[in-house]
């Protein structure tokens, strides 16, 4: 775990000077510089633009990290390597003419409830291919076990570039409509900085021979085509639909709520990193045991950071909406809880997603992921409808519950592996405990006093308790260094 845990340490320290300057942004910034009509707009097309990415890019930043360590020359490892770059345009280019030839059509129907929406429609292609690329190259820095550079550009450039976009609105040096387009350029250059990077980590020659086993990695990459966009469909489709329903404004309360509450997933997107690459070698080895090691370690070490960072963000949760003084964005304080809650789940299942994707059962994952988006799509149709935006997070909770089991269970039929152990109940409980004797619990001071009252109160004793309790090798070390 050493090469895990000090990347893991390094990018969740990224992410959370990322989510810091994030959280500025959308609760501050972005709530009093930007109009919400506008905030509304932006999220949805960097979520329209998330869902059709792995379409663009072929699926080609998961098959990297798959296949690049099964080749042992250099001279196959460039090959594979320049094929990955050149394989998305064969979807690109006649996906740009098509798009051309029907963009009346396709920007009428997004823009139906949202008249607003239509002028920006052809960005969102444009954002996928910067977004898909920039997935690419990351993966390419990754499988040299180098993933700190390209977690940085990810989660801090494009948020510094917003603050400083946003600034420039306050101060009437850039129009609402102009952030837009410079956020565009934003995503363009956080891309080529990317592309820069891996050139300079690992420069191929210029081999253009396909790989060998060509046809292995289409079958690869076309069922993680559409596996990769029916969970961009589950992160996504909540913020794509809801101004199919209702007013686009709303999409900006509810992304709120659901900024706040990702903040729980800092962890497993941090260890995924490193992790992801890990458990494609050992699985291309067949080291079963490694990677059962993998598999408990992250699950029980995700939980117990997760479970600290869902109870410090719901107990001061009435607390951090004040700080923000919008009250119309009030309204996603349940959208938190139950956001975070689903959160919760998905650290629970480790490194579930990476052995599924790494394994020759990774078409299962193909039709998991269909299942899941159009169950997602059906319930949020319905629950949006119903109760508005709390039912698309709703929607989200209920999805990835259910699923989450099937995975849990499929990997251990199959590989007869699971995450699990008595220290997994220890901490759900410990969580559950905290959380209720807090739950009512108010102080009636300043909203950043209450926090940071409540913060020592929480987080002292909770990591006092899982040190005692050894829930964890590595957090314990990490807690005895740190604290």
């Amino acid at each position: 775990m050493g090469i895990v845990l000090k990347q893991s340490f390094n990018n969740t320290l990224i992410l959370f000077l990322g989510f810091a300057i994030g959280g500025i942004n959308v609760l501050f910034l972005f709530t009093n510089f930007l109009h919400e009509d506008y905030f509304g707009l932006i999220t949805f097309l960097l979520s329209a633009a998330n869902i059709i990415l792995p379409l663009l890019v072929f699926g080609m930043q998961h098959t990297m990290i798959k296949y690049f360590s099964s080749y042992k020359s250099k001279i196959e490892q460039d090959g594979f390597l320049i094929s990955m770059l050149i394989l998305p345009l064969v979807v690109i280019i006649p996906l740009a003419l098509i798009g051309t030839l029907l963009y009346e059509n396709i920007a009428t129907w997004l823009s139906s409830e949202n008249l607003l929406i239509k002028k920006y429609t052809y960005l969102i292609f444009i954002v996928a291919i910067f977004m898909g690329y920039f997935e690419v190259f990351h993966s390419w820095t990754k499988v040299q076990f180098n993933s700190v550079f390209g977690n940085f550009i990810k989660e801090i450039f494009a948020r510094v570039c917003t603050s400083i976009l946003l600034v420039a609105i306050y101060f009437e040096w850039i129009t609402n409509e102009q952030f837009i387009y410079a956020m565009v350029i934003v995503y363009g250059v956080r891309m080529l900085l990317m592309k820069l990077y891996a050139f300079y980590i690992y420069m191929p020659k210029l081999i253009f021979k396909m790989p060998t086993n060509l046809k292995e990695i289409l079958s690869f990459s076309l069922y993680i085509i559409v596996a990769g966009s029916a969970s961009g469909i589950l992160l996504e489709i909540d913020k794509f639909m809801i101004p199919q329903i209702e007013k686009i404004a709303e999409v900006a309360y509810y992304s709120v709520g659901v900024y706040i509450a990702s903040v729980v997933a800092i962890p497993t997107r941090a260890m995924q990193q490193i992790t992801s690459p890990i458990t494609a070698k050992e699985m291309n080895d067949n080291n079963i045991v490694e990677v059962e090691k993998l598999y408990k370690q992250t699950s029980i070490n995700l939980l117990v950071v997760g479970g600290l960072l869902f109870l410090l963000i719901n107990l001061n949760i009435t607390d951090l909406y004040e700080l923000i003084n919008k009250p119309q964005y009030s309204k996603g304080i349940w959208i938190v809880l139950i956001i975070s809650i689903a959160k919760l789940l998905e650290l629970a299942l480790g490194t579930g997603n990476a052995i599924l994707i790494n394994s020759k059962y990774y078409k299962i994952f193909f039709y998991l992921s269909l299942a899941m988006a159009l169950t997602v799509i059906l319930l949020n149709r319905w629950l949006i409808s119903l109760i508005g935006i709390n039912g698309a997070a709703f929607a989200t909770l209920t999805v990835v519950f259910m699923y989450s089991f099937i995975k849990i269970i499929y990997i251990k039929w199959k590989l007869k592996i699971q995450p699990f152990s008595a220290n997994t109940i220890k901490v759900l409980l410990l969580v559950i405990a905290i959380f209720l004797a807090f739950n009512f619990w108010n102080f009636n001071f300043n909203p950043i006093i209450n926090i940071i009252l409540k913060c020592l109160l929480i987080g002292v004793p909770y990591l006092l308790i899982i040190k005692k309790l050894h829930i964890s090798k590595d957090i314990n070390s990490l807690v005895t260094k740190y604290f």
